[in-house]
């Protein structure tokens, strides 16, 4: 079964130099790029080549008026003609700009195909201005659908956080700052060096892996051949990296709030992560008064939180460029009946298990901040004055659910 690797990320340059190394490094590898900029004529324009150059070119056209869906109908055909062409050893997807990797990696599965990986290739000198900034992707040419209403902020932050490997490119203006913000974003990433220059020497990129390098995860697909089908390859660490299987069902799981990995304490090189978990549900007046103040102390926060006027539902926190999402992330499972825990994923079985409290189940506050400079001190101060006091708290849910509900407009109630 042909192996496909998806590399996305608004960088295009530090994506193109990871396409470009992917090329050099894996003999009858050939990338599938649809370019999306064409939409505005109706169509999305799709090539396909190798380490040698252009192979093939050809459009798709849009489909319900979105150049993001068009991508989505074309690509598991093309990928299909690849695997059955005899000659492609590894289909690499290079994404569009602000095509997030989630629903592609979504849609090659669903397609019955390989999905042996997916990176996103990143230039930590342009992390913090991506995450600070707050434009919508209409603004900068970059929306995929006429009704795209996310901004460069949000797409960036999904695009690193939901890739188990980034590939990081040489950066000369790149500090310790901002390589350890990177670190704090996503530790739990698999970070591979690559040449910013996208005409690499391809003598450089054969390196075998490193005996420092990860074994494949179980779903992995078998090791690359020689052109002749006989000699095993040597695999550079980012070809390594991207080919060490995939879990989409993980991957998603990774990404819901009320399981999600996220960042642990640090503080390093002038960027710290705070993470906040407390047990008392927020004042939901108090908190909406706090919003923009809280949104702003960091280049990045995430996590689920508890309002007090709505003890069952799970709310997902997702901030990014000075723009905050509150939504709805089902509900808390102590709130759900014993019958109803037998449709609920292990997975998320197995997160409530790990931070069960006796009175409220799983139920609380888990939000995490990291930015260079955070306040954690004053940003501490101003959550916990969020939390129901004494008084508001030994009242109980009654007369919580009775708190005016700050919370509706956000939440289109």
């Amino acid at each position: 079964m042909l192996p496909v690797v998806i590399v996305g990320g608004l960088h295009a340059d530090a994506r193109r130099a990871t396409v470009a190394r992917l090329l050099a490094d894996v003999p009858g590898a050939v990338v599938l790029h649809h370019d999306l900029t064409t939409a505005a004529s109706g169509t999305v324009v799709r090539t396909v080549r190798d380490a040698t150059g252009l192979r093939s070119a050809g459009e798709a056209p849009l489909v319900n008026d979105c150049a993001c869906c068009a991508l989505r109908e074309d690509l598991v055909p093309e990928l299909r003609r690849l695997a059955g062409d005899g000659a492609t050893r590894l289909a690499v997807v290079e994404l569009w700009d602000s095509v997030e990797p989630r629903p592609m990696a979504e849609v090659v599965v669903a397609g019955g195909l390989t999905l042996a990986g997916v990176v996103t290739a990143v230039d930590p000198a342009l992390l913090l201005p991506c995450l600070g900034n707050g434009d919508d992707l209409a603004e900068r040419g970059l929306a995929a659908a006429p009704d795209d209403r996310r901004t460069v902020a949000d797409t960036f932050a999904r695009q690193l956080e939901y890739a188990p490997v980034l590939a990081v490119v040489d950066s000369p203006e790149a500090d310790d700052e901002d390589l350890e913000l990177l670190r704090q974003l996503h530790p739990t990433a698999r970070r591979v060096p690559v040449p910013s220059g996208a005409s690499a020497d391809p003598a450089t990129l054969g390196a075998p892996e490193s005996a420092s390098s990860p074994a494949r995860a179980p779903n992995a697909p078998a090791r690359l051949t020689s052109a002749d089908g006989r000699i095993p390859a040597a695999l550079s660490p980012l070809a390594a990296a991207v080919l060490a299987g995939f879990d989409v069902e993980a991957a998603a799981a990774a990404q819901h709030p009320a399981c999600a990995l996220l960042p642990a304490e640090a503080d390093a090189h002038g960027v710290s992560t705070l993470v906040w978990h407390r047990r008392r549900p927020f004042h939901p007046e108090r908190l909406h008064r706090a919003l923009e103040d809280l949104t702003c102390a960091a280049a990045r926060s995430r996590g689920r939180f508890w309002l007090a006027d709505r003890p069952d539902t799970l709310l997902h926190w997702d901030a990014a460029g000075g723009a905050l999402c509150v939504e709805p992330a089902g509900p808390w499972l102590a709130s759900l009946s014993d019958a109803a825990w037998d449709g609920v994923p292990p997975v998320r079985r197995a997160a409530a298990a790990l931070d069960w409290h006796p009175e409220h189940g799983d139920r609380g506050q888990h939000l995490v901040f990291t930015s260079p400079g955070l306040d954690r001190e004053g940003l501490t101060r101003l959550l916990e004055s969020c939390l129901l006091t004494d008084a508001e708290y030994a009242a109980g849910r009654d007369a919580w659910k009775r708190l005016p509900p700050a919370f509706d407009p956000l939440l289109e109630v």
